[in-house]
């Protein structure tokens, strides 16, 4: 990845079904499990910190049902839940950020804790200096800038401390990660148009992000058209329509007998290349291109709807959009991972224990598999022989709260 904050490590206490998670993240990763696993919660504990950021702690609750509804079933009354992130900043920092909301005693929630450290090293690789804040309860009680925003009520001290350049880059990814789980109906429909910087969660507005695509980056859009055509090989472009009011997309599609491609709107055409178009407009957006890049996309499934042989195309869309911007998806699928270049590091397995999610690396007997290269990762998933370590293994810090 060139340019952008990466998410090194995630730690999550107590979020919906994951009682404790603690795991290292790369450019690109799949989440396997069977359904109910915890992998949708562990991509939506990420995505709450977006929407936290990007609105506010109540909105991202109420979204989401509410502090009880987030907070694991399993939990006390009294507990929190944490969710915290590691990461790498371009200009040679590394640092972590975590947050903690915990029940008011008036009911709903409260901040209980955020701290944020980030510290850049000196040519030597010694810490050369470091920037911080803590708070408690929702106040400050330790920071060493140099003036210190005052805290607001219901927001994340983040927001107020991306004021200062040091804290800006980290703010601006966690804030910018994009999460998806595509249908094709929001897609086929007439859309109102929209700016087009951003696709919407569920592909609603593609019309505009793909005319925004095509005017900034003409050559991001002759590469999703081309891994399109590979998935469906008669389309051989793609244009924003205009329909009244509304807009929709146009592919252009040979057909036999015709010497022109002839033109089908979005309504027309089949949910796999809708399902497929959606997930690389995702991963190529314009953000992607520019500074205001999308540092981080989650995309539920992305091979839905998909013929069992554009499996291989998925896949090399997904390592291709991993070397500009992090990419997070979980997966079913046996085709998307029947490559033996597939790392196990690049995989994150869920399993159900006793009513709790939990989620790892591959344990030491998958790990050894595909070393060896006696299977693929597809394979074993195939087999359901995808597991993570041991919960007595080897465990991370979890939480300082």
């Amino acid at each position: 990845m060139n340019g952008s904050v990466l998410i090194t490590r995630a730690v999550l206490k107590n979020y919906k079904s994951i009682a404790t998670c603690s795991v290292k993240l790369r450019s690109l990763i799949f989440l396997v499990g069977q359904n109910g696993s915890g992998k949708s919660n562990f991509l939506d504990a990420l995505h709450f910190v977006a929407d936290a950021l990007r609105d506010s702690l109540d909105q991202a609750l109420r979204v989401r049902g509410g502090f009880d509804e987030v907070r694991q079933r399993g939990a006390r009354p009294a507990d929190v839940f944490t969710v915290g992130v590691h990461f790498q900043i371009p200009e040679g920092a590394t640092g972590s950020y975590e947050l903690a909301i915990g029940p008011h005693p008036q009911g709903g929630a409260l901040i209980q804790g955020e701290t944020c450290r980030i510290a850049w090293s000196s040519p030597n690789g010694q810490p050369a200096r470091e920037t911080f804040f803590d708070l408690e309860q929702g106040e400050l009680i330790r920071s060493n800038l140099p003036a210190p925003p005052a805290s607001s009520p219901g927001r994340l001290y983040l927001v107020n401390a991306s004021g200062y350049p040091d804290f800006r880059p980290l703010y601006e990814a966690l804030s910018r990660m994009a999460f998806y789980s595509f249908s094709p109906a929001p897609i086929r429909e007439l859309q109102v148009p929209t700016a087009g910087e951003w696709l919407a969660r569920d592909g609603s507005n593609i019309a505009s992000v793909w005319r925004h695509l095509a005017r900034t980056h003409p050559d991001l859009k002759r590469r999703v058209e081309e891994y399109v055509g590979k998935v469906t090989p008669a389309i051989t472009s793609i244009e924003g329509k205009t329909v009244g009011p509304k807009e929709t997309l146009e592919f252009r599609q040979a057909a036999a007998g015709m010497g022109e491609p002839c033109p089908f709107l979005a309504a027309n055409m089949s949910d796999g290349t809708l399902h497929a178009l959606a997930v690389l407009v995702a991963l190529f957006q314009p953000g992607n291109g520019s500074r205001h890049r999308i540092p981080l996309v989650g995309i539920e499934e992305p091979e839905l709807a998909l013929h069992p042989a554009a499996a291989g195309v998925l896949r090399e869309s997904l390592n291709d959009a991993s070397r500009a911007t992090q990419v997070l998806v979980t997966s079913h699928s046996p085709d998307l991972l029947d490559d033996a270049a597939i790392s196990p590091d690049s995989i994150l397995a869920a399993v159900t224990e006793h009513g709790a999610s939990r989620i790892g690396p591959l344990n030491g007997v998958c790990r050894s598999v595909l070393q060896d290269r006696l299977f693929t990762a597809g394979e074993l998933l195939q087999l359901n022989q995808l597991e993570p370590e041991p919960a007595e293994g080897p465990r991370e810090p979890v939480s300082r709260f």
